[in-house]
């Protein structure tokens, strides 16, 4: 008989659990890729085949069809028309002479996917690269695929991000979903400083400006407090403010510093982060993320600061004045409003 060991841990037991639900989530994300995999390596033999058989539209075309039919009796379901069989000689045609890297970029993306691309970039290497690479790191749908085009992201591919290390620290797409939430830079004009201030009196304006705060660090995130007590081992520890993001379905500690970055904030975050996952982290949420504002940063310090740390910290600098552009909009914007308000007085 089976004997069941209590384990009476609880934060033991969910460590096991989430090893265990990794486990099987790798393992099922690999037999998919296998499985795309191993049809379009049937498409990619079979697209050699038509062209080693020379046959082509003007002088193959009785031949495909016969052979689309024949091959649809045998295999009903697995997409053998007319279309699709000159389809596979395209897709052979157009990478069997391409590098490595395309080719194993391409051949793991599923086959919709694939013909989206030839059609939409036909000899352009680089373009199809890049919608390969982020469709397979994103898992993009069809439809996400054709959006991001439409939006010519090749276009606008950011600097690689030194100012985090969530890339190193992160699963890739909870990596990719955290660079784009957290920003490298924030504004704070609304907060009305004109003159040096406390880390203290900083964060008492942002909490009580907290709306403002939220849509500066943009959609999805919740407030949680400031000051947020995180007691161990008989001490206590404040996170300056913590947040929770939907998206992102995890908690996210603010540290603010009124100065240039230090490395040595780096290891206080990480404390934090350690903590807040042990204590407070629900079973089914991501690992906490940290953010330290600081008022300066220099990105090749940040960078080896970060080097080596296992929790995902990014580190931001923050303005307190509006940027001139940003200052003219709202001054137009008064204007405007201004006019309004006469106009209607004086009817």
């Amino acid at each position: 008989m089976e004997h069941v060991i209590p384990y009476t841990d609880e934060l033991s037991y969910n460590e096991v659990l989430q090893q265990a639900v990794a486990v099987i989530e790798n393992v099922r994300n690999k037999t998919a890729r296998t499985i795309v995999s191993s049809s379009n390596e049937m498409h990619w033999e079979i697209g050699r085949l038509l062209c080693e058989r020379k046959l082509d539209s003007k002088h193959g075309d009785s031949v495909v069809k016969r052979l689309s039919a024949d091959l649809k009796a045998a295999y009903p379901k697995m997409g053998m028309s007319v279309s699709n069989l000159w389809n596979m000689k395209r897709f052979y045609l157009r990478f069997h002479e391409s590098d490595k890297k395309l080719q194993q970029a391409v051949v793991v993306l599923p086959w919709g996917h694939i013909n989206y691309l030839i059609t939409k970039f036909k000899d352009n290497d680089k373009e199809i690269l890049y919608y390969a690479t982020k469709g397979v790191e994103k898992g993009w749908s069809r439809e996400l695929l054709v959006n991001a085009v439409s939006m010519e992201m090749h276009k606008h591919v950011p600097e690689t991000n030194t100012s985090n290390n969530f890339v190193a620290t992160l699963p890739v797409a909870q990596a990719a979903y955290a660079n784009e939430v957290f920003k490298n830079s924030y504004c704070m004009g609304f907060l009305g400083v004109t003159e040096p201030i406390l880390e203290l009196e900083l964060e008492r304006r942002l909490v009580d400006k907290i709306k403002q705060f939220l849509l500066e660090l943009g959609q999805g995130f919740t407030y949680i407090g400031n000051q947020h007590v995180l007691a161990f081992n008989g001490k206590e520890y404040k996170v300056d403010m913590l947040f929770f993001h939907r998206g992102l379905r995890c908690l996210v500690a603010i540290d603010l510093k009124i100065s240039e970055f230090k490395p040595e904030y780096v290891g206080k975050m990480n404390l934090y982060l350690s903590l807040l996952d042990r204590l407070e982290k629900g079973k089914d949420e991501n690992p906490s993320i940290g953010i330290i504002l600081c008022a300066e940063k220099d990105n090749v310090e940040v960078e080896l600061a970060l080097d080596g740390f296992t929790k995902p910290i990014g580190i931001a600098d923050y303005k307190l004045i509006v940027p001139q552009k940003e200052l003219k909009r709202l001054i137009t914007d008064e204007i405007k409003d201004f006019k309004k308000e006469i106009a209607a007085h004086d009817r």
